[in-house]
């Protein structure tokens, strides 16, 4: 459509064009408010609602939230792939170390009741529920080049973007550069290592899935929607992801993934010690 056709070859003429938008429903696209969310979960109020996002394949999304936030990720149409890092907000040097979140923990897969933590011993979210089972800790997300090679295009702006490039994009937003970045954990796409040590790519358990996880501190989350890179499928092949998180509160000692696991309660402990010296 021409500037003529749409009468937006005048500055007046631009601002009632745009203006006349407000209000469109698009498929892809953050509610703000996100108290106007059609439906929040059960027994949550429409006010407690703080973030409300559907990220489109190949998009990505950032956001601050406090300590004690619920963040449920759907993956309604089946083939969402949702690269998630975290940073103690206000101290971005402490972020979410894959290593240490599955060598004190004892496991690779992660599940209901794991615990994403930082190098500083802290638990930095917490996984409260998960109906897919289909996740990975190991492979990250992909990268520019992986992706040239893969599907001819890497870039951020192109058909078939890097979950690294998204990410990178997702961090700049927040002061944080392409070094600050760590290895991501994603879910909804599996990965499982065979008794040879293989692995093997599982894909999702579906469409309608979802995670819930709660922040134990003040965090940076940073998510991408990509292709996993072990994906053997030869089309790039990502659906929407959505995002909705809301008032919630920290783990305490009376709930059961405090006393799960020795490792853990130590994780909790350190964590409810430093919200508690920082007046959090």
């Amino acid at each position: 459509m021409t500037t003529l056709q749409n009468g937006t070859a005048t500055t007046a003429g631009a601002r009632a064009h745009a203006r006349a938008q407000e209000g469109t429903a698009v498929h892809t696209a953050p509610t703000v408010p996100a108290s106007r969310w059609a439906d929040p979960p059960e027994g949550v109020a429409a006010g407690d609602l703080v973030w409300a996002d559907r990220l489109p394949a190949g998009g990505y999304a950032h956001r601050v939230l406090a300590a004690g936030t619920a963040i449920r990720l759907t993956d309604p149409d089946g083939d969402a792939c949702a690269s998630l890092l975290l940073f103690h907000a206000g101290m971005p040097w402490e972020r979410l170390n894959i290593a240490d979140t599955v060598k004190v923990q004892w496991q690779v897969y992660a599940g209901e009741s794991y615990l994403l933590l930082s190098d500083q011993a802290r638990v930095l979210a917490t996984v409260l529920t998960d109906g897919s089972g289909r996740h990975d800790t190991l492979y990250g997300a992909s990268t520019r080049a992986r992706n040239e090679r893969r599907y001819g295009d890497g870039s951020p702006q192109g058909p078939s973007p890097a979950g690294r490039e998204l990410l990178a994009l997702a961090g700049a937003k927040h002061g944080l550069e392409r070094r600050d970045l760590p290895p991501s954990i994603s879910f909804f796409q599996g990965v499982r290592i065979d008794a040879e040590g293989r692995p093997g790519w599982q894909g999702s358990a579906g469409a309608g899935t979802s995670v819930v996880l709660r922040t134990e501190l003040p965090v940076v989350v940073l998510l991408a929607n990509a292709a996993h890179p072990l994906d053997p499928r030869p089309a790039y092949t990502v659906t929407p992801l959505e995002i909705l998180a809301w008032r919630d509160r920290v783990t305490a000692p009376g709930d059961p993934q405090w006393s799960a696991t020795p490792e853990g309660r130590r994780a909790y402990e350190n964590t409810a010690d430093h919200r508690k010296g920082r007046g959090l």
